[in-house]
């Protein structure tokens, strides 16, 4: 899957960037450098590979280290009103974020 200008224009809109042609143009010889790559990655037979939860447990027992699931902080009416005074919108106690979704 190769992508062409227009692609790029649509993920650069999407991301709110502004490209000149040329970088544009150097963005999509990247993205299909990248995606090319992925293609490759696809290509390889991992059939009977089992999945590793990290890279050295191949070579080595390596238990997880997990942090307990703890609250460590507790909320109140203050620290709320502390947060949300760096919102740049809020309402009803909650941050306002603009729609990202066409």
């Amino acid at each position: 899957m190769a992508l062409n200008q227009q692609d790029v224009a649509r993920i650069a809109r999407l991301a709110r960037i502004e490209l000149t042609p040329e970088q544009q143009s150097r963005a999509q010889d990247e993205l299909n450098g990248i995606l090319h790559l992925i293609e490759r990655l696809q290509a390889v037979d991992t059939q009977g590979v089992e999945p590793l939860a990290h890279p050295l447990s191949a070579h080595e027992d390596i238990p997880l280290r997990l942090r307990q699931d703890a609250v460590t902080e507790t909320a109140s009416a203050e620290r709320r009103a502390e947060l949300l005074a760096n919102a740049p919108e809020q309402s009803a106690g909650l941050f306002l974020v603009p729609k990202v979704i066409e």
